[in-house]
């Protein structure tokens, strides 16, 4: 009986998805790396950096303008699309996730088009600055 029981709790585990694992439709682009879905989560992108848009965050003003420069194919690409993204955790109170969009990878899209660098967890942001 406890085999029973347990071989229909596997069973139901099995259909529920991921909830890691969701879809959504991107209302606005807030940089090269960051983006509000119409649900109104905010997202960030996994494994990359961009330069920063916001003079307050942006350590020289190279930087804002090549975040400006980034953040336009990414809005070009992904505003008001469905995307789909797995969640990998969390950081200022975005969630950070790998996202696919039109079946590819977004974050090896975007350091391809070098709008954005790989950034390894844990090791130092890229100097927008200082980057040619």
């Amino acid at each position: 009986m406890l085999a029973l029981a347990a071989t229909a709790v596997l069973a139901t585990l099995a259909r529920v998805p991921d909830a890691r694992v969701a879809t959504g439709t991107v209302r606005t682009v807030t940089d090269g790396d960051t983006f509000r879905l119409t649900s109104g989560e905010r997202i960030r992108i996994a494994g990359i950096d961009a330069p920063e848009t916001q003079a307050q965050r942006a350590r020289c003003p190279a930087e804002r303008r090549r975040g400006e420069t980034a953040k336009a194919p990414l809005t070009r690409m992904i505003e008001g699309q469905s995307i789909r993204f797995t969640r990998v955790g969390r950081s200022y109170n975005r969630t950070v996730a790998t996202v696919r969009h039109a079946g590819r990878d977004l974050a090896t899209r975007l350091v391809e088009s070098g709008d954005a660098r790989w950034w390894p967890r844990g090791k130092a942001k890229p100097d927008w600055c200082q980057l040619d």
